[in-house]
């Protein structure tokens, strides 16, 4: 097994001092939770984290126990079913005969590499365009590694189709989309690795916009009560929750169903679901300094809550451009932000929490712009396969 030790301390020495303390910080108190057997809980969006292996180092850390739930967005979901990262090539796709109306921005059209053995494969599934394919790969275009499906033929329209056919197994069996779509992952996704180990994997609601076609699926497997009430449970039951790479955690991590912020307080008045983040350890990485200087603010006088007592905007009280999630972040007595680029602290911190855990780890992400960084991603590519019509049918034939 790849001893990691010198990588992690290459990494860990180009932290700043402030952020080497706050992943000291976190790693102790994420040991310490799950010492006392306690959960912890990821909550991550798409772009970064997915470029930077870090949804794949996600699901290695569930595979080892560290990590017990995630929460992500649609986006996420729709590359998963594609198999994370793809390489394809990217040409003009005026030259392939589009009309300019058809095509996104910059007339760009993509073709994902594929093999032949897997073309042959698709096409058992749906009628593939051999003439298109092999017209855009000898146009003269760019090979680049990007977000796996999406704009790209025929991976990226495969994937809001078969989106179809697992919203209707997810109807069948009685549960969310993001279930049923893990029953067919490769189990280095976060999908795949839930399913594997029974652990949540669940979309919020403010990331159900996203990802075409899959996100409207995934709006339309359960309601949105029945997913609220599903991530305040998810919540509910983490000692810690890490935040990676995601906006909008405001309507997320406190809302609208928890109740110690006060966003959901009258959810548990009638009897319905709720969360309380009161002493949970809620960890924020993000490259934003302001978030770190809200955070200061509040502890240094309670410049936020004051502001919110008062009535008063807050971006005028603090002095600074107020994203919405720094509120509630700030005001939470166990908060803690880490600033620092998610590529660089999540080796880190997985690794030194995996260590102290006496857990030995598999593999690890890597910065993308390090060597490493660009073998883990190519290993990616070669290594996560997209979502399987097969492995879904085998599940879903031994239901119990």
């Amino acid at each position: 097994m790849k001893d990691f030790t010198k990588l992690i301390d290459e990494y860990y020495s180009r932290l700043s001092e402030e952020s080497q303390q706050a992943v000291n910080d976190a790693v102790e108190i994420i040991v310490t939770q799950k010492e006392l057997g306690h959960k912890v809980m990821v909550i991550t969006g798409s772009g970064p984290n997915l470029h930077e292996g870090v949804t794949t180092f996600i699901a290695e850390l569930m595979h080892k126990g560290i990590i017990d739930g995630v929460s992500t967005s649609s986006a996420v979901i729709a590359h998963e079913l594609a198999g994370t990262l793809d390489k394809v090539h990217r040409v003009n796709g005026v030259e392939l005969g589009f009309d300019t109306e058809r095509l996104p921005r910059g007339d760009i059209f993509e073709i994902t590499h594929l093999s032949e053995e897997y073309l042959s494969e698709l096409e058992k599934e749906m009628p593939l365009d051999r003439d298109l394919i092999d017209r855009g790969m000898k146009l003269d275009g760019k090979d680049i590694i990007k977000a796996a499906g999406n704009m790209a033929y025929p991976m990226g329209l495969r994937t809001e189709r078969i989106s179809k056919e697992i919203l209707a197994f997810a109807k069948m069996f009685g549960v969310p989309f993001e279930q049923a779509a893990g029953w067919g992952c490769h189990p280095l996704t976060m999908l795949g690795a839930g399913a594997v180990n029974n652990l949540p994997v669940l979309v919020t609601v403010p990331q159900l916009v996203g990802g075409g076609g899959v996100g409207l699926c995934l709006g339309d497997s359960i309601s949105i009560t029945e997913r609220s009430s599903r991530i305040a449970k998810m919540i509910d039951e983490s000692a810690v929750l890490i935040e990676s790479a995601v906006a909008l955690t405001q309507e997320i991590h406190d809302g609208p169903l928890e109740n110690f912020t006060g966003h959901g307080i009258w959810s548990q008045w009638d009897g319905g679901p709720s969360a309380r983040l009161k002493g949970k350890h809620l960890i924020r990485i993000d490259l934003d300094p302001q978030l770190k200087r809200a955070w200061d603010l509040e502890r240094s006088g309670s410049t936020i809550q004051k502001a919110i007592d008062q009535g008063l905007p807050k971006t005028k009280l603090t002095g600074i451009p107020f994203r919405m999630e720094m509120s509630g972040f700030a005001r939470l007595e166990t908060s803690m932000p880490i600033i620092g680029d998610i590529g660089m602290v999540w080796p880190i911190l997985g690794f030194k929490v995996a260590e102290r855990l006496g857990i030995q780890l598999s593999y690890i992400s890597h910065p993308q712009d390090t060597p490493e960084g660009q073998q883990f991603r190519n290993w990616i590519v070669d290594t996560v396969k997209p979502f399987s019509i097969e492995k879904i049918n085998q599940k879903t034939r031994n239901w119990s």
